[in-house]
């Protein structure tokens, strides 16, 4: 069976093929690696500038205070002799392998248990990342916010050192080696160079097939015409379904981190054809991918011409003037901004507010913490100056680090020591279909919001003169959808709500979509008290037509 496994054929032409595409991939690499040499202290939206101080302060106080040091030691001392008691145990035949799966993904592979050296390299690792990481916690005297980067950015190192990620150690990889002949590593090889290609000498790993979608064809399908659009937004209205229409229509607000079509992947998991089909007349407002020519616009812009500019075309479009609207992320942000300013000016348009994955108060944001101070600020700034925006790359790198095992390290082994084939995910597709972010609102959001947390606070944050009070904008019912997730306070990990109006982790895709689509019963019951239904009309007004026949039926985000 070994032999028959390890039995390969050489190709001497695809070889040849194969080594002349890596060398011509990696002469154009060399030329943009030269002229990007900048970029090499950017870790996404942050900046690596200020990291040796702080790694600086925190030896300093493991000398000043030795017992942590000691303490962690000592731990990691005695946790190897039982890794090596129990390894060797298993070489003598004395104690069979663990029964219990393995509760790390990275290690789900069966060698990882069944062989008792890559368990032990395993357990080792294990071991050794949790006495590195709690050595980090337990030193005292760090201010909250410089221990918070100390130890993520140690994360980032552990996470990246692990067995896993590595061909000497990974049976796995070992396996596909011996039986591909290599080839597995020169496939790898491709797709590295292919994704420093696309990002311009900038990792930009690739997370599914971005050749197995098209917009309209197999994912955004939901039929649905542009009804109005200006500088900022396309607004879309979907083709009903239904012979009878609810009267007050669906307004959905969706981050313009990405695309809009977040909410309507495919049929199968799509929630905007799931409320049409319930009989809801649907709007979503697409937003434009920015450019240095709008790097002026602000949040109060994006509020403006996005949800008040969408409510007065859809009045004009099916004669209604009130909504059920739904906040996407940083949607529902804007839209919990909107609700308060209408308030304040007295606009009742807005009946009801779902909010998705939605944070107002930004009291405890995770891991997100760590790009959110003013020397990160600052070079952020100085950085989205010189473009006016800031690179959709850079976003996507900071969330992806937020969930370095998942968004990284996982791609990592598939894509280049494996070298497999990209499997077509259409979550994965939108994930990785981001947008740029105009320089002056993307500012705006990270010190009114993230940095110094006024929308929470009763006349925080000034709109066009009306002050803004996010907990008194008088909107009634509001819906919050919300998962559960693990958060730290200091070295303690803690259960609770994420995406709430007032707690947030990071970013995960998977969770956000999982959000939308366990929603739609009680979405239901909330839209369908506010809501009644009217015969015989399903477009509402025969304005229904494409604006200077751009974008087609999804709209355009640039």
């Amino acid at each position: 069976m070994a032999d028959k496994r390890m039995q390969f054929t050489w190709d001497p032409i695809a070889l040849a093929a194969q080594l002349r595409n890596i060398a011509r991939q990696s002469q154009v690499l060399m030329r943009h690696f030269v002229s990007h040499q900048p970029d090499a202290i950017r870790f996404g939206m942050g900046h690596r500038s200020t990291l040796g101080f702080e790694f600086f302060e925190l030896m300093t106080r493991m000398m000043t205070d030795p017992v942590v040091v000691a303490s962690a030691q000592i731990d990691l001392f005695y946790n190897t002799l039982g890794i090596w008691h129990k390894t060797a145990e298993r070489m003598l035949m004395l104690h069979a392998r663990d029964a219990d799966a393995p509760k790390d993904k990275r290690f789900k592979h069966p060698e990882w248990s069944e062989n008792a050296v890559f368990n032990f390299v395993t357990d080792s690792y294990l071991v050794a990342a949790e006495s590195i990481l709690s050595a980090i916690r337990d030193v005292k005297g760090m201010d909250e916010a410089s221990a918070r980067r100390v130890d993520f950015y140690t994360r980032q190192f552990v996470d990246a050192l692990s067995p896993s990620n590595f061909v000497a150690t990974n049976p796995e990889v070992l396996t596909a080696t011996l039986a591909s002949g290599g080839q597995n590593l020169l496939r790898g090889l491709e797709n590295l160079l292919a994704d420093l290609e696309r990002g311009n000498g900038r990792l930009a790993i690739t997370m599914t097939d971005l050749k197995a979608f098209r917009l309209g064809e197999n994912i955004a399908t939901t039929p649905g015409k542009i009804v109005y659009q200006n500088e900022l937004m396309q607004l879309i209205q979907y083709t009903p379904s239904t012979r009878e229409v609810r009267r007050r229509p669906v307004l959905i607000v969706p981050p313009w981190i990405n695309k809009f079509y977040v909410l309507d992947l495919q049929p199968k998991n799509s929630f905007i054809k799931w409320a049409v089909d319930q009989g809801h007349t649907v709007f979503a407002i697409s937003w434009v991918n920015p450019d240095e020519k709008l790097a002026a616009k602000g949040f109060e812009n994006y509020m403006l011409e996005g949800p008040l500019a969408a409510l007065d075309a859809i009045e004009s479009a099916t004669g209604e003037r009130s909504v059920n609207a739904i906040g996407y992320c940083l949607g529902g942000t804007l839209l919990a901004s909107t609700a308060a300013y209408s308030a304040a000016k007295g606009d009742d348009r807005i009946t009801s507010a779902t909010y998705f994955a939605t944070l107002v108060d930004f009291t405890e944001v995770g891991d997100m913490a760590v790009f959110i101070d003013e020397e990160q600020l600052a070079s952020l700034e100085r950085r989205m100056r010189e473009r006016g925006y800031l690179e959709a790359q850079d976003m996507a790198t900071a969330f992806n680090m937020l969930r370095a095992n998942d968004l990284i390290w996982s791609f990592v082994v598939s894509n280049y020591l494996l070298g497999k084939e990209h499997i077509p995910v259409d979550l994965l597709f939108w994930n990785s279909d981001s947008t740029r972010m105009p320089a002056a609102m993307h500012s705006f959001y990270l010190r009114k919001m993230y940095q110094q947390n006024l929308l929470a606070k009763p006349g925080g944050i000034s709109w066009r003169i009306r002050r803004s009070i996010c907990r008194k904008s008088g909107l009634r019912p509001s819906f919050w959808l919300r998962a559960k997730t693990t958060l730290r306070r200091g070295n303690r990990p803690m259960r609770r709500h994420a995406c709430t109006p007032r707690r947030s982790s990071s970013f995960y895709p998977m969770r956000a979509i999982w959000l939308a689509s366990s929603a739609r019963q009680a979405l239901s019951t909330a839209i369908g008290r506010t809501t009644i239904c009217r015969p015989g009309r399903t477009n509402g007004s025969p304005t229904l037509r494409l604006i200077k026949g751009r974008g087609g039926r999804f709209g355009t985000n640039g």
